[in-house]
């Protein structure tokens, strides 16, 4: 599966329900959290963000954050993340994610660029519930809820799952913009000024394809990495072995 495609909503299988599921915690748009003796809501404007790490929420926050406090006496809380797959407007930003579960202090990050030392905090879970809307009905049809087992959410088989894919797209494209020019220009010995754009559009495990314009008109390329990636980590390294190497 591709970083843009979506599969087909309204189904009950549970291994299809925990790959979305999963999903949409690794490419959330919005992320909001009750906590336990906090009386107010924890949200994105406090710098709440969220990664899916092998299936546990986590966190890495300030030391005197509501988020570390509460880890710090295990509370519990309740994680509601809406969908940021696929385009803007498209179906799958009607989904969202509840998690509950109790917050524990897991480790220590040094931020990169003020050295200072911060919490890692994860959310143990006790639940998760997938909430969309049910295909084909009128609007203002109640949305359905999935709950969406334990085991299944966990499993290693989402390591790779299509919102890493589709942040691994939009990271390389937002942040990685002069490396990609570099790339084409090298592998195709166009000049830099000659090149309008260059983008990765789909990455999956086993290839990306890289599309650019120059002065003769648009180009695409489909580059197949030598075996399918397991992790993030061999992602990139491939990702980035490729971009170097097989464009021609």
């Amino acid at each position: 599966m591709t970083a843009t495609e979506h599969p087909t909503q309204g189904t009950d299988d549970p291994t299809r329900l925990a790959a979305d599921a999963r999903s949409i915690l690794a490419c959330p748009a919005t992320v909001s959290m009750v906590i336990e003796g906090e009386a107010r809501l924890v949200d994105d404007e406090a710098d709440l963000t969220v990664s899916d790490h092998h299936g546990t929420p986590t966190f890495v926050c300030r030391t005197d954050s509501p988020v570390a406090r509460a880890a710090a006496g295990n509370a519990s809380a309740l994680l509601t993340v809406t969908s940021g797959l696929g385009p803007r407007g498209g179906p799958d930003r009607l989904d969202s994610l509840t998690l509950a579960g109790r917050l524990e202090r897991t480790g220590y990050e040094r931020c990169d660029c003020c050295d200072e030392v911060r919490d890692v905090v994860s959310l143990d879970l006790s639940f998760v519930l997938l909430t969309r809307p049910v295909p084909g009905t009128p609007h203002g049809t109640p949305d359905r809820q999935h709950r969406v087992p334990l085991e299944q959410f966990r499993s290693h088989a989402h390591l790779l799952n299509r919102g890493h894919l589709q942040r691994s797209v939009e990271h390389a494209n937002e942040c990685h913009q002069e490396e990609l020019r570099q790339a084409v220009s090298f592998g195709t010995s166009t000049r830099p000024a000659e090149l309008i754009g260059v983008r990765l559009a789909h990455l999956t495990p086993s290839n990306v394809e890289l599309q650019w314009v120059d002065v003769d008109g648009a180009h695409r390329q489909v580059l197949t990495f030598p075996r399918a990636a397991r992790t993030l980590t061999e992602l990139g390294e491939m990702l980035r072995r490729g971009l170097h190497a097989g464009i021609c």
